[in-house]
C-alpha cells in the first residue's frame, strides 16, 4: 500500500515558459495534470491530494542558490534585456522571460513543499512532475534550469533534520547540479543513471566522479552508452541503485523521472520505452519502502516528446504514487485525445503503454559479460564506489 500521497500542483507553473520553439515546452505539464484528471486520480477516497505551496521565498533559495546569482534571476525577470550571460541567463538555453523568477519560485516551492509534507508525515509520498530541475547550479543556470528545486527539496529535508537523503535520477542527462550542491555531503548519496558524457550535455556524470575527500562514494554515476533500450537501462538501474540504497539506508528517498530517456526524445539517444519508464517508477516506489519507511519525493524533468510521452510517463508515476497504478494496455481517455488535440492539432496516444516487455537480465545472475559496453558501465560505476559503502564490486 502506497498510503497517503500529495501531488503539487498550481496551474501557474506553466508560466516557466522560455517561449515560441524552446523544447521546454510547459504544455507538457498542462497536458499531463489533464492526463491526471481524466482518469480520476484526483477524485475518489483513495485520491491523490492535490495541494500548491508557496514559492520558495529568498532565504529557502539560498539553502543551494547563491544570493548574487537570485539577485540576477529576479532583475532579469524584471526586465528580461538586462539579462546577465555571466549567470547563464539570456543564452539560447535559457533565455530571460519576464516573471522568470516567480515560475521558478513557484516550481522549487512546490518540490520543497513536497518534501516537507513527506518529513512532517502529512503524506507519505509526494509528487511534483513540475520539478527536476537538475542542471541549475548555486550560481549560475543550465541546461532549460533556473532554480535547483531537486537540490533544495534535498536541502529542505537536511534542514528539518533529516541524517541522510538519497537522489536517484534516470534523467537522459547527468544530475549534475545536484551532485554539485552535494559533492562534499556525506548525508547525501546521489545516483544519476545517464547517457554517457561522450555524447550528451553536460558531458559530466563519468564513474570516477564519485564525492568529495569528505564523502568519498556519495556521487554514484552509470554513463549509459548511446543506444541503450529498456533492456540495459532497466539491467544497469537494478544492478546499481537498490544495493546502495539498502546499504545507505536513506532517511527519505528523492527520485528525478526526466522522461527524455524515450526512444521518441527528439534531444538525446538512449532507446527506453515508456513501458521502462514506468516499470523504473515502481521500482522506486517499492525501494523507497524497502529502504527509507516508504518516505518517498518524486520529481518530474526532462522530457520533450511534449504530447506521446511526457504526460503518460508521468501520469504513471502519479498513479504509482497514489497507489492506484494504471495498468499499461488501458486506453487513454477520449476526453484527453480530445484535448490533446484541440491545444496542439496532434494525434494523441491511444493506450498507456509503447508494447515492450520489462523483463532484463539480472547482473548477478546472468553473470557479467566484459565485451558488452553496458556491462563494462555498470562494472565502472560499481568498482568506483561500492567499496566505499562496504560492497563487493
Amino acid at each position: 500500500m502506497s498510503g497517503r500521497a500529495q501531488l503539487m500542483w498550481d496551474e501557474a507553473v506553466t508560466g516557466y515558459d522560455f517561449g515560441p520553439g524552446h523544447p521546454m515546452d510547459p504544455i507538457r505539464l498542462a497536458l499531463t495534470m489533464r492526463l491526471v484528471e481524466a482518469y480520476g486520480l484526483d477524485r475518489g477516497p483513495d485520491a491523490v491530494q492535490v495541494v500548491a505551496a508557496r514559492a520558495a521565498g529568498i532565504s529557502t533559495l539560498r539553502l543551494v542558490h547563491r544570493e548574487d546569482y537570485i539577485d540576477a534571476v529576479r532583475k532579469a525577470s524584471a526586465d528580461p534585456k538586462a539579462a546577465d550571460p555571466a549567470y547563464g541567463i539570456g543564452t539560447e538555453d535559457d533565455p530571460a522571460f519576464a516573471g522568470m523568477h516567480e515560475a521558478s519560485a513557484l516550481i522549487a516551492g512546490q518540490s520543497v513543499g513536497a518534501a516537507e509534507a513527506v518529513w512532517r508525515g502529512e503524506a507519505l509520498h509526494a509528487v511534483n512532475f513540475a520539478g527536476g530541475l537538475h542542471h541549475a547550479m548555486p550560481g549560475g543556470a543550465a541546461g532549460f534550469c533556473i532554480y535547483n528545486d531537486a537540490a533544495l527539496a534535498v536541502a529542505r529535508l537536511l534542514e528539518l533534520g533529516a541524517e541522510r537523503v538519497a537522489y536517484v535520477d534516470v534523467d537522459v542527462h547527468h544530475g549534475d547540479g545536484v551532485q554539485a550542491a552535494f559533492w562534499d555531503d556525506p548525508r547525501v548519496l546521489t545516483i544519476s543513471l545517464h547517457e554517457h558524457p561522450r555524447t550528451l550535455f553536460p558531458q559530466t556524470g563519468w564513474p570516477e566522479e564519485t564525492g568529495g575527500a569528505a564523502a568519498e562514494g556519495s556521487a554514484v554515476n552509470v554513463a549509459l552508452p548511446a543506444g541503450t533500450g529498456d533492456e540495459g537501462w532497466l539491467r544497469a538501474f537494478h544492478a546499481v541503485v537498490p544495493e546502495l540504497l539498502s546499504a545507505f539506508r536513506p532517511d527519505v528517498l528523492v527520485t528525478q523521472h526526466g522522461a527524455d530517456t524515450h526512444f521518441e526524445d527528439p534531444l538525446a539517444h538512449l532507446a527506453v520505452s515508456l513501458d521502462a519508464q514506468r516499470a523504473v517508477a515502481a521500482a522506486c516506489h517499492d525501494l523507497a519502502h524497502e529502504t527509507a519507511g516508504g518516505r518517498w519525493v518524486a520529481l518530474g524533468g526532462g522530457g520533450y516528446a511534449v504530447v506521446d510521452v511526457v504526460p503518460r510517463s508521468w501520469t504513471h508515476l502519479v498513479a504509482i504514487a497514489a497507489g492506484r497504478p494504471i495498468e499499461p494496455t488501458t486506453p487513454v481517455p477520449e476526453e484527453w485525445r480530445h484535448e490533446v488535440y484541440r491545444r496542439t492539432r496532434q494525434g494523441a496516444p491511444v493506450r498507456m503503454t509503447d508494447g515492450r516487455g520489462t523483463g532484463w537480465r539480472d547482473f548477478h545472475g546472468e553473470g557479467y559479460d566484459p565485451a558488452d559496453r553496458l556491462d563494462q558501465a555498470v562494472l565502472a560505476t560499481r568498482r568506483a564506489v561500492f567499496p566505499a559503502h562496504g560492497l563487493l564490486p
